[in-house]
């Protein structure tokens, strides 16, 4: 069992395949997300690490989290959450996950806070049919009508579906699928719809009711292991200028045989 990630939810848009058909996706964004604490058998009595991302200000931070977040040497975090691992998983605290932790067409579960919706009749919220739009009904067409029955039981059963609150609720959509992984801007898109609102954190696993593949990283995929990108621009540059130099040596050589053919022609 592997760790996950806190991402922040960007928005969605759409990729093209090489088909020409599109596939609507999320951007998913890491920001900085590292691992704050472990969770061990021998102290704890179960196995995991504490992961935290995000930004938060010092003086927004209580005390204890400050302490908190100082024992492992990180930056405070906007939001911190706890990923089960098995023992062989464990990450060093301070590392810091990237988006290559997760491959190409993998599937995984995300979980997050879905959009409010306030109070709902029953016919938004529990997708009821209503009443008719006539002969006989007045005024009531989208109430949910009769919620109990006799004088036995003489009460309305707990979790009857009625109107109420809808939405702001931990939802997790499974196995949704990776679509493209943007490593420099640490960026993960996956194929369809994610539970949240644009800004909200999302806890993005792999997927529980589907074989996790055999080439991902273990025990996690970190900015450390990320191979880094050789820079040949700068040495194009210097060339390039050389070149500019030299030429303009040349040019202030052959200046001064001119200036002299033409003294010699005033002179005859």
């Amino acid at each position: 069992m592997r760790s996950g990630l806190i991402v922040q939810k960007v928005g969605m848009t759409r990729l093209f395949t090489e088909a020409g058909a599109h596939v609507p996706v999320t951007v998913l964004k890491l920001d900085k997300c590292q691992v704050v604490a472990q969770r061990t058998e021998e102290k704890d009595g179960y196995t995991a690490v504490q992961l935290g991302s995000g930004f938060a200000k010092v003086k927004r931070t209580s005390k204890a989290m400050r302490g908190h977040f100082a024992k492992a040497n990180v930056e405070p975090k906007r939001r911190v959450a706890e990923f089960r691992v098995s023992a062989d998983n464990m990450i060093d605290v301070g590392a810091e996950l990237a988006a290559s932790h997760f491959i190409e067409g993998q599937h995984v579960d995300a979980t997050g806070v879905s959009i409010g919706k306030g109070f709902a009749g029953a016919m938004k919220r529990h997708n009821f049919g209503g009443l008719r739009a006539s002969h006989g009904v007045s005024i009531s067409h989208r109430s949910h009508g009769s919620t109990g029955q006799c004088q036995d039981p003489g009460r309305v059963f707990k979790g009857k579906k009625m109107a109420g609150h809808m939405g702001d609720v931990r939802v997790t959509t499974q196995n949704l699928t990776v679509a493209k992984i943007d490593l420099e801007r640490g960026l993960v898109m996956v194929k369809g719809a994610v539970p949240g609102a644009k800004g909200g954190w999302v806890l993005l696993r792999d997927a529980v009711k589907r074989p996790m593949p055999a080439d991902v990283p273990l025990p996690a995929g970190l900015v450390a292991d990320m191979a880094p990108v050789e820079e040949e621009a700068p040495v194009e540059e210097v060339a390039a200028e050389e070149v500019v130099e030299t030429g303009a040596e040349e040019a202030v050589v052959e200046a001064p045989a001119e200036e002299a053919t033409s003294e010699e022609k005033d002179a005859e």
